[in-house]
């Protein structure tokens, strides 16, 4: 009995690891499959996203009656095929994701590592900056952002980074102000190092694991608030096809042809899902603490 009580506690720290790995790979399994998607949209996808044809409305897809060979996710109100808009629309979806998510990334770590370490009057500076940003709902302000700089891809991109820099600042400042007061910083610091040569070399590493959950949590975040402003029509051009134009269209058809507003609501919940599963699975794979 001792025995059998011994051989299983090993095994739990083991299965929860398995648990964990399970996730990372799934979730990164998604995301480098829509990555490719929207790589290879010009070649993968059977027509193009744009091209109207009332002939063709409202065609069910694959296994419902009346679907029209070609059209495997069915088609709008327009015509328009539901599989080709939708393999564009990750096109924009990541291109929103990486970029804004990767600028309101380095300027929020950056403010919050310098914050967090040298304190005094740059803390004081940068926790008011946060403090007065933070006070704005962040929807409504990016929605009042894209209103003022104009409709396009290139403005939503502002809007998320000058919104969501916030979030990583503040947590990279807490994380950094615990990380400086380890012995190991002391250490470098007896052994010759700079302040800043502690900071990049000793505190950064430790706080990597940190930014990049964060960085993969704020990419899921990027696609909710691009199919959100898409949503309202302060995205891009309505023709173009975005998951949240395709969702607003759908809502609008649901009782007649329900695949328009399901499909693009599938793939945007399992891509955000997963960029956060990602960014939880990174961070437990990277910090040793945690494993």
């Amino acid at each position: 009995m001792a025995e059998a009580t011994v051989n299983a506690v090993p095994s739990e720290p083991r299965a929860r690891y398995r648990k964990k790995n399970m996730r990372l790979w799934l979730s990164a399994s998604w995301l480098i499959l829509v990555a490719l998607i929207a790589i290879l949209a010009p070649l993968l996808a059977p027509h193009n996203p744009l091209e109207q044809d009332l002939m063709l409305e409202r065609l069910p897809p694959i296994g419902f009656s009346g679907y029209e060979a070609g059209y495997f996710l069915g088609t709008d109100s327009l015509g328009r095929d539901v599989l080709s808009r939708v393999m564009y629309g990750a096109q924009i979806a990541l291109t929103v994701a990486l970029i804004a998510a990767t600028a309101a990334c380095i300027f929020g770590s950056v403010l919050g590592l310098l914050a967090g370490y040298f304190g005094g009057w740059v803390d004081r500076v940068v926790s008011r900056l946060i403090e007065i940003w933070m006070a704005f709902p962040p929807v409504l302000f990016s929605i009042l952002l894209v209103a003022v700089l104009g409709a396009g891809l290139t403005s939503v991109i502002l809007a998320i980074a000058i919104i969501d820099w916030t979030r990583f600042a503040r947590v990279i400042r807490a994380e950094t102000m615990v990380q400086s007061r380890m012995d190991y910083v002391q250490s470098a610091r007896i052994g010759g190092a700079t302040r800043l040569g502690a900071l990049v070399g000793e505190v950064v590493p430790n706080v990597l694991p940190t930014i990049i959950a964060l960085l993969s949590l704020e990419m899921g975040v990027a696609v909710i608030v691009e199919a959100i402003l898409s949503f309202v029509n302060l995205s891009i051009s309505s023709d173009s096809p975005t998951w949240g134009g395709m969702i607003a269209e759908g809502r609008a058809t649901i009782h007649f042809a329900w695949w328009v507003l399901v499909v693009p609501l599938i793939v945007l919940f399992l891509t955000v899902l997963s960029f956060s599963q990602l960014g939880e699975g990174l961070k437990d794979q990277f910090d040793p603490l945690a494993r």
